[in-house]
């Protein structure tokens, strides 16, 4: 019988409680929805977190912590793999697109990655896309990366490359020839962000036979096409992901009321694919954690 891991991506950067108001938004709102997940069959929670007052995306490390304590006071098999997507964003100016405009959160990438290596969760996600994203753009250049890559990995942390476009590929395979990982990639093929991969069952084949062949990887679509996008990455030989940081309907017209709700739907997927859903400690034998 053919296995593959869920990852619950519990919250991003872009869903609000306007969109579903079970959203979790402060720390322990978070860890139990990560906790509920987990119970439902997600191996590994793929963490951001919202400063609780605003809801708006934060990089403070304290809150990260305080996550990561509370799902660790509880389950200390669940694999954590916390964001380091934040800081990547380039907002031009109208006057002089030299000058940054008001939504750029450009960081150094010792700063995109502090958080990790004060908490040396299991997982780091490494993005590796440069491209427009709403009105602005994400920058990720090749040193900032590198140092990235770097640092997440002298913490014995293992990175997640995400992959937004075929160009993200292409510089995963330079990186591979350079040895800058230490261990098989592994790789989520993200699909349904504009501009970027559309999700299909042709998106997912092209991708995958793009990756080195020793990557571990998991391809996800956004929106209406997150719960489809479970079903062929398992049927291209691919692991799971699902969340609210994805899509916040359950079904057509049913907004989630939880993550675990969602993890509950896809792996009943996977169940009627024939696929078998793998424990964390599995996982964790797996990837080497």
């Amino acid at each position: 019988m053919p296995s593959a891991f869920l990852t619950c991506a519990v919250l991003g950067n872009f869903s609000t409680r306007a969109q579903n108001e079970n959203l979790p938004i402060t720390p322990a709102e978070i860890a139990a929805d990560c906790l509920a997940a987990a119970d439902a069959g997600a191996s590994i929670v793929h963490v951001h977190v919202r400063d609780p007052e605003t809801e708006q995306p934060s990089m403070d490390t304290v809150l990260y912590a305080e996550v990561v304590d509370r799902i660790r006071d509880k389950n200390t098999d669940l694999i954590i793999n916390l964001t380091t997507g934040n800081g990547g964003r380039y907002d031009p100016s109208r006057d002089n697109p030299a000058v940054a405009g008001p939504k750029t959160n450009l960081l150094l990438p010792d700063a995109r990655v502090r958080h990790i290596l004060e908490i040396k969760p299991d997982i780091a996600t490494l993005d590796l896309n440069t491209m427009v994203f709403g009105e602005e753009v994400v920058i990720n250049t090749l040193p900032s990366i590198r140092r990235m890559a770097e640092l997440i990995q002298g913490a014995g942390v293992r990175p997640e490359i995400e992959l937004f476009d075929s160009g993200d590929i292409s510089i995963l395979n330079t990186l591979m020839a350079e040895e800058c990982f230490e261990k098989p990639p592994l790789c989520s093929i993200v699909m349904g962000v504009k501009y970027g991969f559309v999700p299909s069952p042709e998106t997912v084949l092209y991708a995958r036979n793009m990756l080195p062949k020793s990557a571990v990887w998991t391809a996800f679509g956004t929106g209406a096409m997150a719960f489809p996008m479970v079903a062929q990455s398992v049927l291209a030989g691919g692991n799971v992901r699902i969340g609210m940081e994805d899509a916040v309907w359950l079904a057509k017209g049913v907004k989630t009321p939880s993550n675990a709700a969602m993890v509950e739907k896809a792996g009943r997927i996977m169940n009627e694919l024939g696929v078998d859903l793998l424990g964390s400690k599995q996982v964790r034998d797996q990837l080497g954690l």
